[in-house]
């Protein structure tokens, strides 16, 4: 059998990562009860861990290889079992006792935080999952860590979304009498590649760097020397995280966006900037000197075909964060009018070659050289502002219907804040990881956001409010 190699993006955030800055993608699912038929904790472990052994690239691990010189490859864990996996943990009574829907959420997020500080285990297939109980209406969450090396988010929520009811069924996935198990023995792979494997990788590396160079010089142009961008955004990271959320009415957001033109995300990168204007300014903080740079990842796959591949694929757009302009309508207009000319430019230009350049760079560059291009992110972006989408139909884990979902993003080295969006059941779902010591009121900048998505809303001209 032939062996399938990390793309070369995805070599880089697995070298990436250290104990400090671990490059996990995460999602906090929060369930509803399910009635008198629901599953009781045990069994709901049991459904959880059936599925996700029963989702092939969840079985899969990184492991090196001699060719090419310092890459990688996917290999079947042999000795998989689930149970090393999914977990349960349940939130002590003192801090749910007694509290609503709003403080089992507090409690959660607070637990998922510490846990998202947590790097996964090398040596294991990169995931985990955890079942947070203790809610004192039957409530509970579903708290799920995906290397970054394993998918980028489009792809995480495809792999995430088979321990659903509704796609776990459709695939035959968790039947009756179906056991989590450490699945049926996989035969041995060979890891030396043969000749014509090494020719063609000899080829594509000579084709690839040539890219790199082109794309390398947009790079070096969109860098920056002076680091003006918000202190808060740019302090030495500590190690810890927190976790925060907010819950936008998406309805809402398309109302704006009639008014505005562009695009739905248009309107949200404007509400990021605008949030962050608010909590800057109640911190006490001047304002920067220059605006923040935020980058916003794209999707590079194409309607049936890539989508399906594994791995990330992945470009950037670079986006100054209009925090310095007081009108939001206008901070509105900047954002558009930035997002429009990133779009005319392509993937190629700008901070969008962060990743397209990672993708043309040898195995090798990218063992040795992840320390220095992890400590030079800050030259190009103060902060992750990334859309996850999600599938349009209701979805439910164990006939417990999913009442929201909050996608994290990882944080790059030298930054304290990453902002996520979602749109689930007619809301758009944030989810801000944050240094823990960076940011200690992060809860009030998803307050912020919430707060100026009602403001937008005002100032919609009378002649086009609706």
């Amino acid at each position: 059998m032939g062996i399938e190699l990390l793309a070369p993006l995805d070599l880089a955030f697995w070298h990436l990562e250290s104990d400090a800055h671990p490059m996990h993608l995460g999602a906090l699912a929060v369930f509803a009860p399910g009635g008198d038929r629901a599953p009781g904790p045990d069994r709901l472990l049991e459904l959880l861990g059936t599925r996700a052994a029963a989702i092939p690239r969840l079985r899969m691990r990184v492991r090196d290889v001699l060719l090419p010189v310092g890459g990688a490859a996917w290999s079947v864990d042999k000795d998989f079992d689930v149970h090393r996996h999914v977990k349960r943990v349940h939130l002590p009574e003192s801090e749910t006792e007694g509290k609503d829907e709003a403080g089992f959420m507090a409690a959660a997020t607070r637990l998922a935080g510490e846990l998202m500080e947590q790097p996964l285990r090398r040596g294991l297939p990169p995931w985990q999952m955890y079942v947070i109980g203790g809610a004192p209406d039957g409530s509970f969450a579903v708290l799920v860590k995906l290397h970054h090396a394993l998918a980028d988010g489009m792809r995480a929520v495809a792999i995430g979304a088979g321990i659903f009811d509704e796609i776990a069924t459709a695939a035959g996935r968790g039947r009756p009498g179906a056991t989590a198990g450490r699945g049926r023995p996989v035969p041995p792979r060979s890891w030396m590649p043969g000749p014509r494997q090494v020719a063609g990788l000899a080829l594509g590396r000579i084709e690839d760097l040539g890219r790199a160079f082109g794309v390398g010089a947009s790079l070096v142009r969109a860098s920056r020397l002076d680091l003006r961008g918000a202190p808060a955004l740019s302090a030495s990271s500590s190690g810890t995280r927190r976790l925060a959320t907010a819950d936008l009415d998406l309805e809402s957001v398309q109302r704006i966006r009639r008014a505005a033109g562009g695009t739905s995300n248009d309107v949200l990168l404007a509400v990021v900037a605008g949030a962050l204007r608010r909590w800057m300014l109640e911190r006490g903080e001047p304002l920067p000197g220059a605006d923040p740079r935020a980058l916003v990842p794209v999707s590079r796959r194409r309607p049936g075909g890539a989508a399906a591949a594994n791995g990330n694929r992945l470009s950037a757009y670079l986006l100054g964060l209009p925090v310095s302009e007081p009108d939001p309508w206008a901070r509105l207009r900047a954002v558009r009018g930035a997002m429009d000319r990133n779009k005319s430019a392509g993937p190629l230009r700008g901070a969008g070659a962060v990743a397209v350049l990672a993708d043309q760079l040898p195995s090798l560059a990218h063992r040795f050289g992840a320390p220095l291009a992890g400590s030079a992110a800050r030259m190009l972006f103060d902060v992750l502002v990334t859309s996850v989408p999600l599938p349009r139909s209701a979805l439910s884990l164990g006939g417990c219907p999913l009442r929201a979902l909050y996608p994290m993003a990882p944080l790059a080295r030298g930054q304290s804040l990453a902002v996520a969006l979602t749109t689930y059941g007619g809301m758009v779902q944030i989810g801000l990881v944050a240094d823990g010591k960076a940011l200690p009121d992060l809860e009030r900048l998803g307050r912020c956001a919430e707060e100026e998505l009602a403001e937008l809303l005002t100032l919609i001209p009378a002649s086009v409010a609706s």
